[in-house]
């Protein structure tokens, strides 16, 4: 897929970049795989803002999405490429032999026609899901599972890829796009190839106005808010904000705090973290 320039007719026009949307073949979603999402405005169930800057933006239709992938040893026609506004990557729908209609996250360089495969007994090529079991070592791979029959829950956005290092017992070692080294059971099921969407990182938003269709509205610094609206804030003119590294308005630590708990449950599986040479 594209990508598409704007003369700088408008200051929002200058350095903006847009899919060309190639790929895609229908332009409406299949009304009975769409649901419509409710808005929170980043609030709880308590009515409490939880997450900051989210409000107001372009109604969507959800597209439910099979990250499960268990309908096995039936074939499945490519009907459409589409867009999905809830994700950077596209979908396609499939339509099984059966007649049975499901989005899949559409791979690189699948086109309407082709017919798909799940299941252990599936060939190795783009868009057929597998078991880790069954893929030979170094096949590169995504929409991941963490545990069996849950669905896919790594790697899953747009040019995404991950490679099935090695096997090992029950285990087979993955490497993600992080380059974390994490051993997954060898049930989980796994896509062959890699997710399409390549250039979506290099689409630039361009203006304030298309961050809003989002639902993101604006972030003000904590350097231009007064001492008592954020820690950063106050001082004479263009001051710094006085403290050894950024913190969030409550104070605690951000840009490069670790989050992550120690000794977690999880840290058995991981063979290679990332960043680790």
């Amino acid at each position: 897929m594209g990508i598409k320039k704007y003369n700088p007719t408008t200051p929002g026009l200058r350095g903006m970049t847009v899919s060309t949307f190639e790929e895609i073949t229908a332009t409406q979603p299949e009304k009975s795989l769409t649901v419509t999402l409710k808005k929170h405005s980043g609030r709880n169930s308590r009515g409490k803002i939880t997450v900051r800057h989210r409000g107001g933006g372009y109604r969507l239709k959800y597209r439910i999405v099979d990250f499960k992938r268990n309908k096995d040893d039936i074939p499945g026609h490519v009907k459409a490429i589409e867009y999905d506004p809830g994700r950077s990557a596209n979908i396609a729908l499939i339509v099984y032999a059966d007649g049975e209609k499901r989005y899949i996250i559409a791979p690189n360089k699948i086109k309407v026609g082709d017919v798909l495969y799940s299941g252990p007994g599936s060939d190795i090529k783009p868009g057929n899901a597998l078991p880790l079991g069954n893929i030979p070592v170094g096949t590169v791979i995504h929409n991941i599972e963490l545990y069996p029959g849950k669905g896919a829950q790594m790697v899953r956005s747009a040019g995404g890829s991950a490679q099935l290092m090695a096997k090992e017992g029950n285990f087979a070692q993955v490497r993600l796009p992080s380059g974390e080294v994490r051993k997954v059971r060898i049930e989980c099921r796994a896509t062959i190839g890699e997710v399409g969407n390549l250039e979506h990182e290099q689409i630039k938003i361009g203006k304030a106005g298309r961050k809003r269709h989002m639902g993101i509205r604006p972030t003000v610094r904590g350097s231009v808010m007064n001492p008592n609206d954020h820690p950063h804030g106050g001082g004479e003119g263009k001051a710094g904000i006085g403290r050894v590294g950024p913190v969030t308005p409550w104070g605690k630590p951000t840009l490069g705090y670790k989050t992550r708990k120690k000794n977690k449950q999880s840290d058995k599986y991981i063979v290679k973290k990332r960043g680790e040479k």
